[in-house]
């Protein structure tokens, strides 16, 4: 009866554990994701003050798009970070090196993006 007893008391602290691993395992993906958003917000909102300088005014596309590419280098560094952590904590079982590249094609588009509605939204050359 003892063994019994021992063993159902096991089994419940066995599943408390677990749950309360799966507990702790989302809040760290929700902590994760909201950094990565984060991130993202930071280096858009740099981007945007970079699109409306008054000394990007005339530049052509692939001008612009080098000023962007060197522009707010710890704002993307840190977008690239919390996106690479976010990643990883959602898909432990998946290289590293996929996330890194995902990371990156993530910050690449923002760059595009701005770029995009740089080249749209100029006055046209006279």
């Amino acid at each position: 009866m003892r063994m019994l007893m021992l063993g159902a008391a096991l089994v419940m602290m066995t599943s408390a554990a677990t749950t309360y691993s799966a507990i702790a395992d989302d809040d760290n993906t929700k902590g994760a994701q909201k950094l990565a958003m984060q991130g993202r917000d930071d280096y858009w909102h740099c981007l945007a003050r970079e699109y409306s300088r008054d000394s990007n005014q005339g530049l052509s596309e692939q001008e612009f798009g080098r000023s962007v590419a060197g522009a707010c280098p710890s704002e993307r560094q840190y977008y690239r970070v919390a996106l690479l952590d976010y990643l990883t904590t959602q898909y432990p079982n998946i290289d590293s090196g996929a996330h890194l590249a995902t990371a990156n094609r993530a910050v690449e588009s923002a760059q595009k993006d701005i770029v995009t509605a740089y080249v749209k939204h100029r006055p046209p050359s006279k």
